[in-house]
């Protein structure tokens, strides 16, 4: 596994190795003493899965202390673009983002550490979205900001032809500096 951190501190890209023969391929998508030795310690506590077609945008997510998660996301089906956005107040990078195109194909892997919020936009007709987590989800706590923050200015690279889909509650989230952090 390639460990690839990512021009804001803490926020690592991960490449497996792949091996491919006639039969398939193999890969090892997680090594827990290899995860801890580049990234620190992390327990991972349950693994989630979301399905969604062409054109679905979730985001952007996040929970506040004492429950905001660790992520360690991956697609095992389609193409999404995913992104992270530091939303640590006084951090030198609060407000910027990382995107990366994880895909069935690349195989590779994103890891978001607490205080950043996630979202992802489906660009295949269907992804599995699959990821690890270090904290319980608690409705509770859980937040999030526009996905278009013109603050923020993530360039989803979106063709103009394709329809946005969101859930209702992703359209009547606040900017980034209206949201509770």
């Amino acid at each position: 596994m390639d460990y690839i951190e990512t021009h804001i501190p803490g926020v690592w890209i991960l490449e497996p190795k792949v091996f491919h023969d006639a039969r398939g391929y193999f890969m090892e998508a997680y090594k827990q003493p290899d995860f801890e030795a580049h990234i620190g310690p992390t327990r991972f506590i349950q693994d989630n899965e979301s399905c969604s077609s062409c054109g679905v945008l979730r985001g952007m997510h996040y929970q506040l202390a004492p429950y905001a998660q660790a992520k360690l996301v991956r697609v095992i089906v389609g193409t999404v673009v995913d992104v992270a956005v530091d939303i640590r107040r006084g951090s030198p990078t609060f407000g910027q983002y990382v995107m990366v195109e994880l895909s069935a194909d690349n195989h590779r892997q994103f890891y978001i550490p607490r205080g950043f919020a996630h979202g992802f936009f489906v660009k295949s007709e269907t992804a599995i979205f699959t990821y690890k987590v270090d904290n319980p989800y608690m409705p509770s706590h859980e937040r999030g900001f526009r996905f278009d923050d013109p603050d923020v200015g993530i360039d989803w690279s979106i063709d103009e032809a394709t329809s946005i889909l969101t859930s209702e509650k992703d359209r009547v989230l606040p900017q980034l500096r209206d949201a509770e952090l």
